[in-house]
């Protein structure tokens, strides 16, 4: 006697994936997970489930340049003004010359531009070796 033919097949179990019409659409894996809720949850009216994303762009801008000027007196000899200007300004012989002319006839010569902190340490620079030396030589620097 054959017990598994002669027990009724139970009407309440599924039947299997093969045996299902809508087997070949969907495959079983997918079957079987659940699914998220299709309306709109905790106020959300629009349905979509998504935010608004804001993207933040930093912007940098260009540094302040200043200018460092040397202004011409009638004490401070020539060939310091030079030394000045090849020690604290990496200016050659020839250009430094050139600079510490135009100062002498013009009364005021452009050593350089620079941002703020920069210039302001070369000015410091310039007037403590002038201070040191004894020599009423000026340096300042003002806003390109």
């Amino acid at each position: 006697m054959n017990h598994i033919a002669d027990t009724p097949i139970d009407q309440d179990m599924p039947a299997p994936a093969a045996a299902r019409p809508d087997a070949a659409r969907v495959p079983a894996r997918l079957a079987s997970k659940p699914r998220p809720p299709a309306g709109p949850t905790d106020g959300d009216r629009s349905g979509s489930g998504t935010g608004t994303a804001v993207l933040t762009r930093t912007r940098t801008r260009k540094p302040n340049l200043y200018r460092v000027l040397i202004l011409n007196d009638d004490y401070t000899p020539m060939e310091f003004v030079v030394h000045v200007l090849e020690r604290f300004f990496n200016k050659d012989r020839a250009e430094a010359t050139r600079i510490m002319m135009h100062v002498h006839q013009n009364g005021v010569g452009e050593c350089g531009v620079f941002t703020y902190e920069v210039a302001e340490t070369k000015v410091t620079l310039v007037m403590d070796l002038a201070r040191k030396h004894m020599h009423p030589l000026q340096c300042v620097m003002e806003k390109k």
